[in-house]
């Protein structure tokens, strides 16, 4: 086999244990710490990928998509832990 082939047929087995993990998590942290791990590997994917096509461009989006999957995880739990994304003690209501 071919590294290329053993690289992505690990990423791809990570990508269903984070999935297997994601469905059946006792709590809502080990969902979105699952889902934040298939996120990081699909950047690992993608990245993996272009290298071996020789299409370094890939990277900026596995860049881009990294940067996306860290805000969204960071927002997830924002709203879990507040119920909001407002903040602790601010309403949606103030302002102008």
């Amino acid at each position: 086999m071919t590294p290329l082939l053993v690289a992505l047929f690990a990423i791809v087995m990570t990508m269903v244990m984070a999935l297997a993990r994601a469905s059946i998590g006792p709590t809502i942290y080990d969902r979105i710490l699952a889902v934040n791990t298939f996120g990081t590997a699909t950047v690992l994917l993608i990245a993996v990928s272009g290298f071996f096509r020789g299409r370094p461009d890939f990277l900026d989006l596995a860049l881009l998509y990294a940067l996306l999957n860290f805000i969204g995880t960071l927002a997830v739990l924002k709203y879990v832990k507040f119920g909001g994304l407002a903040g602790p003690g601010q309403d949606d209501t103030e302002g102008s």
